[in-house]
């Protein structure tokens, strides 16, 4: 099996605090992940969100920025567009030894389809995108990723019951029985996240993605469903990265081919 980015401790070395505007980790398995806080955002008034704006920020992007009615969803728009710059810009110097500036990293993304929606960017990578509460993260790498970040709450009745049927407490096979154990949260992200890989997001139904174990070093298995195989066929075989794990009171779930 593939060794896992998180191995050795890394997955304890990231930290998700709000306080914090901007973090990087470089992870094994030439994956870069960029975390910026949304709060930090609110908090650091007009003059501040100007200055990121003017400095990392396309005419494009900024017009479109202040094109946003509310200003919790232009902070949440921009902590996304700045954490998926820095994921590539970091992601390229580490692994190609290229200085890129945020301004010169066109995000974009698919306009219509399954995949609509999901980001994409003017340079030989792949990247993912997730927000939850008060922070946004971006995951880079050479090929497809998923990513998903959930923070720590109450899971609707409905869907608790759908997320619970999945894993076997008393199960022989210790990975079904950690399964079983998973908070209810990370479940979710782990089946987004791989649902995002495809690009389909919740197009496609988090049922088609059945989660068949999860490991004492994060990496878990999943299983495809009818519905999924049908857009996706090489979802088959499963991906060969699959990572999920609970840091700082957030659910984050990695997946890459």
């Amino acid at each position: 099996m593939p060794p896992s980015p998180f191995r050795s401790g890394a997955g304890r070395r990231i930290t998700f605090d709000p306080q914090v505007p901007l973090r990087v980790f470089h992870l094994a398995r030439r994956l870069t992940l960029a975390v910026v806080s949304i709060a930090w955002l609110h908090t650091a008034g007009d003059a501040a969100r100007r200055r990121l704006t003017s400095r990392h920020l396309t005419a494009r992007e900024a017009a479109y920025a202040a094109s946003l009615p509310l200003p919790s969803r232009r902070c949440e728009w921009l902590a996304g567009r700045l954490a998926v710059k820095h994921s590539v810009c970091a992601h390229q110097l580490r692994q190609r030894g290229h200085l890129v500036t945020n301004r010169e990293v066109r995000v974009d993304a698919i306009p219509d389809g399954m995949r609509a929606g999901k980001p994409v960017v003017d340079a030989p990578v792949e990247v993912g995108l997730s927000h939850s509460a008060d922070l946004a993260v971006a995951v880079c790498g050479p090929h497809a990723v998923g990513v998903d970040l959930e923070h720590r709450r109450e899971v609707p009745p409905l869907l608790a019951e759908l997320l619970t049927a999945e894993g076997e407490p008393h199960s022989a096979d210790p990975e079904r029985r950690l399964l079983a154990a998973m908070p209810l949260p990370l479940r979710w992200a782990c089946k987004e996240a791989v649902l995002k890989h495809y690009g389909f997001g919740l197009r496609v139904d988090a049922c088609e993605v059945a989660l068949t174990g999860w490991r004492p070093d994060g990496r878990f298995s999943w299983r495809a469903g009818v519905g999924l195989l049908r857009h996706a066929p090489a979802a088959e075989g499963g991906l060969k990265e699959s990572w999920a794990f609970e840091i700082d009171g957030y659910y984050l779930a990695v997946v890459s081919t």
